[in-house]
């Protein structure tokens, strides 16, 4: 037999893809299978994606802040309650208005707050600061009938800016803190006192005699101001004269008031 047409099985069989004939059928181990194979996430050949696990955990961060802060914050409501509420047990004192009772815009309160020894010079300090603002209020009135009377509304106008400035200014600047250095015996308070009670006897002063300086002559209800008025207009002058005895009162009051509140701070220095 002759062996040699014979084909071999191990032969690979070549197969034209160009051309025209019918191709010759291809056993499965030549031709090789193609499987479709999804690419995507969680296969072989998928690309991979980190995600942080920071950014996972960040809203549960910010919510356990938020709740820490809240929890905080009605920690401090309590503790400030608890406060408050223990210092209306003890009985001390806070800076409610309460004067004057029928419209309260200040607070004052001497026979409560002030201690005994100290009251009656606290009465006398409050009496000038009152003496203060009634001659501020009588000299825009004294200063209105001079205006009627042909004194000009320039002086009309700087009257109701000392009236308005002074009230308040008196009140914050000295009287407050001698009161608050008499209920708590501050040593500083008491020099805060003292410094702006002789700008107000000073004032006090200038203002009862009223020279033609600085101020407009006819503003303050002074000795020189009244002389000059009251030979224009008896009416205007006899206010002026009034209202130059109410500065000179004051500025009395006044020297005699800081004398004895100076005494004392000594007296209460020295113990």
């Amino acid at each position: 037999m002759n062996r040699h047409h014979d084909p071999n099985p191990f032969d690979e069989e070549e197969v034209n893809p160009f051309s025209n004939g019918p191709a010759a059928p291809a056993s499965r181990s030549q031709v090789p299978s193609v499987t479709s194979e999804p690419i995507g996430f969680g296969q072989k050949y998928g690309a991979t994606v980190d995600i942080p696990l920071d950014n996972m955990n960040e809203p549960k961060k910010k919510e356990r802040e938020l709740a820490s802060w809240e929890a905080d914050l009605k920690r401090r409501e309590k503790e400030i309650k608890r406060r408050e509420e223990a210092i209306a047990k003890a009985g001390i004192p806070t800076d409610d208005r309460n004067w004057p009772p029928f419209f309260p815009i200040i607070h004052h309160d001497v026979s409560k707050e002030i201690p005994i020894h100290a009251q009656r010079l606290q009465y006398l300090a409050f009496a000038s600061w009152l003496g203060i603002v009634l001659c501020l209020v009588f000299n825009v009135i004294a200063v209105i009938v001079c205006w009627i009377k042909g004194g000009g509304v320039k002086i009309f106008f700087l009257a109701t800016i000392y009236a308005l400035l002074g009230v308040p200014m008196s009140y914050v600047l000295w009287y407050r803190p001698l009161y608050r250095a008499m209920r708590t015996d501050s040593a500083l308070k008491f020099s805060w006192f003292f410094l702006f009670y002789l700008i107000h006897i000073g004032f006090c002063i200038f203002a009862a005699i009223a020279p033609p300086v600085v101020f407009h002559g006819k503003s303050l209800t002074g000795i020189l101001a009244a002389i000059d008025v009251i030979s224009d207009s008896l009416l205007a002058g006899i206010f002026y004269m009034i209202g130059f005895g109410l500065f000179v009162l004051e500025s009395l009051l006044s020297l005699w008031v800081i004398q004895k509140i100076y005494m004392f701070f000594r007296g209460t220095s020295e113990t």
